[in-house]
């Protein structure tokens, strides 16, 4: 599909809504108009005819919630058209954005919509889905810890290390044997950059909400590594979370490190719990390897989350049930249900063939069901590019066992210190309602030989 228009700024949103159509020879040119009190948008598709929309643009508008107004209006504009043309509609309709649930928020607190409303606003001018729709209102109604003070930050540990690389995985991460020798120093440097955060942290009289260490995959590193990174944060938190993603990285003694520097949460991420599927994608762990993690964590009163995928190369939806059914009976305090996102950099990216979506679109549907009806609820979503149906990522709890950090970096209500190679800081002025963000360098070899730079860019950056 080709999609021209005659305002350059609108490009990518129409570009993006265009693409979650899929594939054809559709070439649609647009022409926005703007006229004293209202904008037209006119398409042609194929050279012929014209679909044409407007809509009251009030002068007493903002710059920025005139653009933002633009961009809503051509995007239920083109998608209604092209929901016409290819008799094909979105799970989230018109939105293309990564957080549906902020969207919907800045909705109801700009005083647009009453928060009873979200669902009902969200499918009738938006054209999401009923069940999108209502399930990002349930999402609303569940991040009841948000807090708007920005004062108030989270503290992000970056560990851009794996042990291999999976099929799917499109981060930027090193396999553990290319940068084995630069392990060392790269913790040296993260403690560096922390000592100057900490530094930060009491110029600027922040309380750090929560610490999460996240990846690529922490847990890599060894229970001596660990126990030298955890050392030097010494934050009182309630929560800290460590990703120990890859249960094969799981250790007792580890686990004990992790427990000693007052963690609270880790993962256990089995994916799938089909072991065909699992040395399909690339991941060398066993079944019992995840049963035997999830059992020293419940030991030592970790509180647990498990990561599933739903699309996976050649699982069908039999498979995918046994491997939710068996989540519900472990009982995590966290499931988080994700929808294979096929980017660029992914080893998988050619082969795809045998992903169905709407296959996958019953997967996801399956998961909420299934978790719904076993006491688990939703409380933080986000969309990826490229994710199959696109569907969406979203994070379920029980008994009140949210993770904070996942809500605040999500919805962004507070900033956020990110240290390590690749970590983006994020510094959100609520009062300004705006947002910006300062990031490291990718790579753990530039991280190093650079680390004194990004000290004083992140300086510079909270000053």
């Amino acid at each position: 599909m080709d999609i021209k228009t005659n305002k350059e700024e609108l490009c990518t949103e129409l570009e993006d809504l265009a693409n979650l159509f899929g594939d054809n020879e559709l070439q649609i040119e647009h022409e926005e108009i703007e006229l004293e009190d209202r904008i037209i948008n006119k398409f042609k598709v194929n050279g012929n005819g014209d679909y044409e929309t407007s809509y009251e643009c009030l002068n007493s508008l903002t710059p920025l919630a005139k653009k933002s107004l633009r961009k809503r209006q051509v995007k239920i504009a083109l998608y209604d058209l092209l929901n016409k043309l290819t008799n094909k509609s979105l799970p989230w309709g018109s939105l293309t954005g990564v957080r549906p649930t902020k969207f919907a928020r800045d909705l109801v607190e700009s005083g647009q919509i009453k928060e009873y409303m979200v669902a009902d606003t969200l499918e009738k001018t938006y054209r999401v889905s009923k069940e999108k729709a209502r399930l990002t209102a349930m999402i609303l109604k569940n991040q009841k810890c948000i807090i708007r003070n920005d004062n108030l930050v989270d503290l992000y540990v970056n560990i851009p290390i794996c042990p291999t690389r999976c099929l799917y995985c499109s981060f930027i991460s090193s396999e553990l044997a290319r940068v084995k020798d630069k392990v060392e120093m790269y913790i040296d440097c993260l403690l560096k950059e922390i000592a100057a955060v900490k530094k930060i942290v009491a110029k600027k009289a922040y309380i750090i909400r929560t610490i999460y260490i996240g990846g690529g995959t922490p847990s890599v590193l060894t229970a001596v590594e660990l126990d030298r990174l955890l050392d030097i944060l010494t934050f009182p938190v309630g929560e800290f979370t460590v990703e120990c993603g890859r249960p094969d990285t799981i250790t007792a003694e580890k686990l004990d490190v992790l427990k000693k520097h007052n963690v609270t949460r880790i993962s256990v991420n089995p994916q799938t719990f089909c072991e065909t599927t699992l040395k399909r994608i690339g991941r060398n762990h066993k079944n019992k390897q995840v049963l035997a993690a999830y059992t020293m964590a419940l030991e030592r009163g970790f509180k647990v989350n498990m990561d599933v995928i739903a699309g996976l190369p050649k699982e069908k939806l039999g498979i995918f049930k046994r491997t939710m059914q068996t989540l519900v009976d472990l009982a995590p305090e966290n499931i988080t249900v994700h929808t294979l996102s096929v980017k660029n950099g992914a080893l998988l990216k050619n082969d795809t063939s045998d992903l169905s979506e709407k296959e996958v679109s019953k997967m996801v549907s399956h998961a909420q069901k299934l978790l719904l009806e076993n006491g688990y609820k939703p409380y933080y979503m986000y969309r990826q590019k490229h994710q199959l149906g696109g569907l969406e990522n979203v994070g379920y709890y029980r008994d009140d066992n949210v993770c904070i950090f996942n809500i605040d970096s999500m919805e962004e209500t507070n900033s956020v210190i990110a240290v390590g190679a690749g970590a983006m800081s994020k510094r959100v002025f609520n009062n300004e309602k705006r947002i910006e963000r300062q990031d490291n360098v990718k790579f753990v070899e530039d991280y190093i030989a650079r680390i004194d730079e990004m000290i004083e860019r992140k300086e510079k950056f909270f000053s």
